[in-house]
Formats: C-alpha cells, structure tokens, sequence
C-alpha cells in the first residue's frame, strides 16, 4: 500500500511537471538522439545529453563532478552536513535528497530529471519508481567496482570521451606513483576500521584495497584475501601486523566511541605484541577519503596521501 500511495504521488508530481523534461535550449536535432544503455537493471534509453541529473550514490556524485557536471540534487555524504569536505566548495545549491539507503522520491519528482544514477545494491527495490519518474541507470555494486561505475555513468550522461580522458589520466597516475614509490611498495600494508564496539579488517576487494592492489603495495597474508572485509575479536589482533598500518576511525556527528574502540584495541596488551606498533608505524587516515566517497576524487586524493606517507615509513 506504501509504495502504491508514492507511486501515484509521483504520478500526479510528473503530470503537473509535464511529459517532456528535455531542457527548451537543447536542439531539436539533439533531442532526437536515443542511445541504449546495458546496466545493472536492464536497459535504458536515453535521448540526447542530460542536463538535469540527479544521483543516488556518494561514488557517483564524484563522478560527476570529475566530468564537470553539477547535479540538480544528490544523496548527502555519509560524512558531513551535508557533503565531504573534499567536495563540498563543488556542491554549492545542490539539492539534497535523503542518504543512498533511502532517497526522497516525491522530491526526486518534483526536480523533473532528465536521468537518475543509483546503483543496485542499495536502491533495487525502488527502481520501479525511479524509472517512473526519469531514464534510469544502476550499478551494481560500489567499493571494488569504481572505474567501471565511472565509466558506465560517463556513457549514460553522453561523456564517453571525457570519461576515457579521466581514466587515462587516472591509469597514469597509478603508473606513475608506482614508480616513486618503488622498492616501498614492498612494504605491508594492513587496513582495518574502528567503529563504536567493532572492528573490521579490510581485505583486497574493497576501495582502498582495490586502490593498493593497483598500485602494487603488498598486503600481510592474513590479508590477502580477495573479499572485503570482516569483523574481527581482539583475540585476532595478530591479523592487523603488517610493516605499517592504516586505519579510518568511524565517528560521526560528534560522537566518540570509535575513538574509544581505537584507544581500547590499540592500547592493549596484545596490540602492543603487534611489529607495527612496537615499530611506531600505526597510522589514522582520513575515512571520507579511504573508504566511504568511493568516488575517483577520493581515490587521487588517497593516492596523493600514500605518496606523502610512504617516504617516511621504515
């Protein structure tokens, strides 16, 4: 009955707004181009090039935004009010629209998008009324898959050539830090997040693991594993060792207990067992930018981190 009540609010919402959301500007020639796009959910037509998107993951904001498109409205980053700091100047009028695991439909109506991007591993069950409402194109999945998902959106928003630019310029980057960091990349790195009460080691298939792995940089066997990641007892510290040690620390809107999760584990007995702390090489990282954007700013930003970082490890 809920999801009949909102799909006839958007109904009344795209009648009042009219049949046709292509921009009066774009050229009648221009309106007449459809092209299909194959993604998570199917296919989807699309004629001409957006103009007024709106999107429904935090990795698709940045890729947006690496294209040099502002959305009309987009989900609220998972950290900030509303947007990551990394980006924030970037989002200025930007509508927001609720988080990725549940997005404003009605508001979304009211925008009248000329396309929608979300993805299919938080937003499959609204698809429906989201293609109501505008062409929509999902993912399907985030963390490990950010190259790809750039590239799909960049085809969905007609900027296949600019999206081929900003992946070669990526692939350089990789190349190039790999050969600054050279013999470093030997050096292990290990991942793990603090949260109130948990913890959990992040394995290869995630986004900062992805991000090392292209780079190169070694991984301790506990953690070399192709899945994401696992919530861990403190009775399995050990698997946290490496020869440095990166970890993102998940307080948000001001509350403490992740820090006090850090403190309680790093602190311990058992952690002081650990080569990286006797060796002094723990480190926290920003977790906006190593796991939660997922996005491709975020990823040249972590890659600018490591090659600071990197210089001063032993």
């Amino acid at each position: 009955m809920h999801t009949l009540i909102i799909l006839l609010l958007i109904s009344s919402l795209l009648a009042a707004c009219g049949k046709d959301n292509t921009p009066a500007t774009e050229p009648a020639a221009k309106k007449a181009e459809a092209r299909t796009i194959t993604h998570a959910m199917g296919e989807t037509t699309i004629s001409g090039t957006p103009k007024r998107i709106v999107v429904l993951t935090n990795q698709g904001t940045e890729s947006l935004l690496e294209l040099g498109i502002k959305p009309v409205a987009a989900v609220k980053s998972w950290i900030g009010e509303p947007w990551f700091d990394h980006i924030k100047d970037q989002m200025t009028g930007v509508e927001v629209i609720g988080d990725e695991t549940q997005p404003n439909l009605e508001l979304i109506a009211s925008l009248k998008p000329d396309l929608i991007l979300g993805t299919k591993v938080r937003q499959e069950k609204i698809y429906p009324l989201l293609s109501s409402i505008a062409p929509t194109v999902f993912t399907e999945n985030l963390g490990d898959s950010m190259i790809e998902n750039f590239e799909l959106y960049a085809k969905a928003l007609n900027k296949e050539a600019e999206g081929k630019l900003a992946v070669d310029g990526y692939n350089k980057l990789i190349e190039q830090t790999k050969a600054t960091l050279g013999e470093k990349t030997k050096l292990q790195v290990s991942l793990a997040r603090f949260q109130p009460g948990k913890v959990r080691v992040y394995y290869k298939n995630n986004f900062a693991g992805i991000i090392l792995k292209q780079l190169g940089i070694a991984r301790p066997d506990a953690q070399n594993k192709d899945d994401f990641s696992a919530d861990i007892t403190k009775e399995q510290i050990d698997v946290l060792d490496g020869d440095v040690f990166y970890y993102f620390v998940s307080d948000r809107n001001g509350e403490t207990g992740a820090s006090k999760t850090t403190d309680e584990w790093l602190q311990s007995p058992l952690a002081q067992n650990l080569n990286v702390v006797k060796k002094q090489q723990t480190f926290s990282v920003n977790e906006s930018i190593w796991n939660t954007s997922g996005g491709i700013i975020a990823a040249r930003l972590m890659i600018e981190d490591i090659t600071k970082r990197f210089p001063t490890l032993k």
